[in-house]
Formats: C-alpha cells, structure tokens, sequence
C-alpha cells in the first residue's frame, strides 16, 4: 500500500492509497463497476440480437450494412442476429463477428462500452473518411495513427489531454495485412468531429489546415477513447470515399454508391483477413495492463 501524502487545494494533507484511487477514479468504468456491466451485457443482446457470450472474440465494426452483406457473401458460414438498435454477421469458421452501429460518436461510445462486456481479443473499425490532404484520392486506405478529439463523448471517459490513440500492435498487424496484399496505404492523424456540415465553415476549415489532419470523420477519436478507457483493444482502418476540400469533392449519393460498388469489398476483406489471421496466429494485443 502506498501511503504517500499529497496536498489538497485548501493545503490540507489527504491520505492517498491505490485503494482510494482506484475507486475515486475508476467507479464509472464498466470493467470496475459490476452492476454497470450487468446492465450492459443485456443492453449489448437487446441491441444487436446477441448476447455477449456469443461474440467471436475478433471483432469489425462498421457504419453501413452493405459491409454485413458482403462479409455474409465472403463468409460461407455466416449467420446474422438483428437487434433492436443494430444489426450483427458472425463467422465461427472465421472467428469474426461484424457490427454495424450506425454514424457519430455518441453510437460509436455506446457500442464500444458495451461491447466491453464480450470481452473481445481485437475489435476493428472499418470506416469511411473524407480525405484533406491533397494527396490523397477515393479509394486510398488509411491507417491511422492518432485522432483529434473534436467530438463530445469521449470526455466523458477520459480527460481531454489524453490523446486518442489505436492499440499499436492491432495497427501493426494490419498494416502487415496490407502489404503482403501489395496495397499502398497512409498514416497519420484523423480529426473526428460531430459537426457535420463544417464543409461550409471557412473558420473550421482554415483549423483543419493548421492542425495538418489527413481527414476528417465522425467516429475513430471516440472508438479509440472509449476503447482505451473500457479496455477493448482497437484499431482501425479507414477509406477515402471523398474528398470534400477539392472542387466537386463532397460526397453524393450517386459518388457513396460508386465507392460501395468499387472499393467496399477490398476493404471489407483486409478487414476480415486481418481479424481472422489475428485469431490464426494467436497474437497478443494486450500487452500492458492499468
């Protein structure tokens, strides 16, 4: 036990033990507080039709049940549940289940949180992402690095200066994935913000430039965050479907189905190589405990 003194604002000595702490600090989160992650087991199978213990433990989140249609198609084995809020793909043969659960961050914090109570080995993000650097085209894979905290749910999990950062070797093992595919990809930074219409904001997009964010989406800080705070390991792996600084660059719904059609199923089956060779190899991801 530490009993080492440290000193209110009021210059009062408070007895400080790891004891104190872990339960000033840490009530909130789901993996310290029991009846919370009762609550969320039910609420995980109420939402997606699945209860926790029927989860693959290598796990693909995503934002649009075109990618649960083509993981079904890809994954001969594949069977779905629906829930009330989401819909869910599971592949024993493969080890992988695939969730998509909708757009913003406060559904990407909530699938995380409860997600927790499946305790998975490895969750991946399968993402769409408008791309800011003038490089960059549809079609080009990202891999992030870090995400800018510009959304409002992750504070509720950590403080704002903790950076928004993947599980390192998930990122590794998948940036492997890619180049033994022969696919070229990017890293960098990603700002994630709920402000959607920020393509009108000359302010905002003047920030955009300053901060040097390779692009710009709704979701990974918030993953990362919440991840991070619950204990999941995550990564991800993003695609340019637009590319919203460029004249004509704004994502249509006639341009979103041509990157559906076009570009959807390699990305689809990175992801799914990646999680089932995860499970394959037996790799572990964690390797640090707080």
């Amino acid at each position: 036990m530490n009993n080492n003194k440290s000193i209110d604002p009021f210059n009062k000595p408070v007895s400080f033990t790891e004891e104190s702490y872990d339960q000033s600090s840490t009530r909130n989160l789901i993996y310290a507080n029991p009846a919370k992650w009762k609550i969320a087991a039910n609420m995980l199978e109420r939402y997606t039709g699945t209860a926790p213990e029927d989860f693959q433990k290598q796990i693909i989140l995503t934002n649009f049940q075109h990618y649960l249609d083509r993981f079904s198609v890809l994954c001969q084995d594949a069977y779905i549940t629906e829930g009330s809020a989401m819909n869910a793909v599971h592949s024993p043969e493969m080890g992988v289940s695939i969730i998509d659960f909708s757009i913003g961050s406060p559904n990407a914090a909530l699938i995380i949180e409860i997600l927790a109570t499946a305790e998975p080995k490895a969750v991946l993000f399968l993402g769409l992402t408008g791309g800011l650097h003038r490089s960059l085209k549809v079609g080009d894979f990202i891999l992030p690095t870090a995400a800018i905290r510009d959304e409002g749910s992750s504070k509720h999990f950590m403080p704002q200066q903790v950076p928004a950062l993947p599980t390192f070797k998930i990122q590794k093992f998948v940036s492997q994935m890619l180049v033994e595919s022969n696919l070229d990809y990017r890293t960098g930074v990603i700002h994630t913000t709920d402000y959607r219409f920020w393509e009108f904001d000359e302010v905002f997009k003047t920030q955009l430039y300053e901060e040097r964010a390779l692009a710009i989406e709704m979701e990974t800080a918030t993953l990362f965050s919440v991840g991070f705070a619950s204990k999941v390991p995550i990564g991800a792996l993003l695609l340019v479907s637009d590319v919203p600084l460029q004249k004509d660059g704004i994502k249509t719904k006639n341009s979103a189905n041509m990157v559906f059609q076009k570009f959807a199923d390699l990305h689809i089956e990175i992801g799914l190589k990646s999680m089932s060779e995860i499970a394959k190899r037996g790799e572990h991801i964690r390797h640090y405990r707080w």
